[in-house]
């Protein structure tokens, strides 16, 4: 059984974890066989600070990046929104 994953979905999958690792987060492209593919995504100095990324083909016909709560992130095309907003989701607070 292949990944439910098309070339699109992975290749942008596949930019955010690259951005993501540049930005000090871990983060991996998962493709297990059968499932939908995202980015697993952990801080290193807080690593219950974690979730997974999706990029999903709206109903408007756009990429977009969304949360495992079913929440928009960004547009994929906006590698640098996405990237940031997951930091900042994922970072820890400050004093």
């Amino acid at each position: 059984m292949e990944s439910k994953g098309n070339h699109a979905e992975v290749a942008y999958l596949d930019k955010l974890a690259e951005e993501l690792a540049h930005r000090g987060l871990e983060a991996w492209l998962m493709t297990p066989p059968g499932r939908v593919p995202s980015v697993y995504v952990v801080n290193p100095d807080a690593r219950a600070l974690e979730d997974n990324v999706y990029a999903v083909r709206g109903g408007d016909g756009l990429w977009w990046y969304w949360w495992s709560w079913a929440e928009r992130i960004s547009m994929a095309d906006d590698l640098d929104t996405a990237a940031s907003t997951i930091a900042r989701v994922l970072s820890l607070p400050r004093d």
